[in-house]
């Protein structure tokens, strides 16, 4: 009988464990799915990113994949059963306790590829002027925003590494941009919207101010640009060449200008050059803002300390996690992406997680 009573209690003790395991499991993977889908997410994003500037290096058409909904479902399954005889001798007793448990993770990824024209027309329309500026207004550094996303200002060509129309900048271009950098840095630069017969125009203003570097930097700009010497405010239009000198025109870039000028800085091995797989790497024209705004390296192995790497033609492209400028242009870069609209979506990707008990 003692033996019959230490399994009766081993089973209340096993279905008392079942009871207190049938605790909801939901509210526990809230943190955990949020951070680890976003980690993914952007990790992906990264070196979907990295792949296509890397593919329009070597001539091949970017392919964007977008992360339309996430759905995961749990499931936790428990069975108990046990049984337990005995009779008189001389027959014997008979016992049997059991438990089984089954527990389901079934992740369900839906991707969505950007494709058709309205994608490809996003892709190819230059961004607005109004948004590069609200980059600026937002604390950007106007040189590196330049830079990337402005092919020239008031006719002052910037430098461009596509291939179809490569090209050097124009002496005065990285003078204008620093001299601007130094204003907006000073704060002595500014931006408002002005109503100009019934329309809303885009202002730039120089502010006056005390300190005489300040000044003479904005005067120098006003000057590169052919603005008017004793004016404050200018407006900002979209084109190649301002009708007066009291406007600013900004012939920009689109996205996919911005990815191929980024490419042709990319680090290629030297067979694929000779092979006349890919162009020769553009040169830069110094360090800093002169320089390569991203860093691509090229390596036959996995790299072991990367921000961000793709596997592609048979080696490894990747940028430094050393590299901070790199990196922070890189994530600008993808910033810059959500300013156009890239079209067969209706939002974020959705985290939907079903937890049952």
């Amino acid at each position: 009988m003692v033996r019959q009573r230490f399994l009766l209690c081993c089973m209340g003790l096993l279905l008392l464990g079942l009871f207190c395991g049938c605790a909801p499991i939901g509210p526990p993977t809230i943190a955990r799915d949020r951070f680890d889908y976003t980690t993914a997410i952007a990790d992906s994003w990264k070196r979907q990113m990295l792949l296509n500037i890397v593919k329009i290096r070597y001539g091949d058409a970017p392919v964007f994949l977008e992360v339309a909904s996430i759905i995961n479902q749990y499931s936790l399954e428990t069975e108990l059963r046990g049984t337990v005889g005995w009779s008189a001798p001389p027959y014997l007793d008979r016992q049997e306790i059991g438990a089984t448990g089954r527990y389901y993770d079934r992740p369900t990824v839906t991707y969505n590829p950007l494709t058709g024209e309205k994608f490809a027309r996003n892709l190819m329309t230059p961004v607005a002027p109004a948004a590069i500026m609200s980059l600026v207004e937002g604390g950007y550094p106007i040189d590196f925003v330049f830079r990337i996303l402005v092919h020239s200002i008031n006719g002052i060509q910037n430098q461009f590494g596509g291939s179809a129309r490569m090209r050097r900048a124009d002496p005065e271009f990285y003078t204008l941009i620093e001299k601007l950098r130094h204003n907006q840095a000073s704060g002595n630069v500014a931006l408002r919207v002005k109503k100009t017969e019934g329309q809303s125009a885009l202002v730039m203003v120089f502010r006056k101010r005390d300190d005489e570097a300040v000044q003479a930097a904005g005067r120098e700009a006003r000057r590169i640009l052919g603005l008017k010497e004793d004016a404050s405010d200018f407006r900002v239009v979209y084109g190649s060449a301002p009708a007066s000198d009291d406007e600013i025109a900004l012939l920009t870039r689109s996205i996919i200008e911005v990815l191929s000028d980024i490419s042709s800085t990319v680090e290629v091995p030297a067979e694929h050059v000779a092979e006349k797989r890919v162009p020769p790497t553009m040169e830069p024209e110094g360090e800093g803002i002169r320089g390569a705004l991203i860093r691509v390296h090229y390596a036959k192995e996995p790299p072991g300390d990367a921000f961000a790497a793709v596997p592609y033609r048979n080696g490894w492209f990747w940028i430094d996690d050393r590299d901070y400028q790199s990196k922070k242009l890189f994530s600008f870069l993808m910033f810059v992406m959500t300013l156009t609209e890239t079209g067969g979506k209706e939002g974020a990707p959705i985290v939907t997680i079903s937890a049952g008990g």
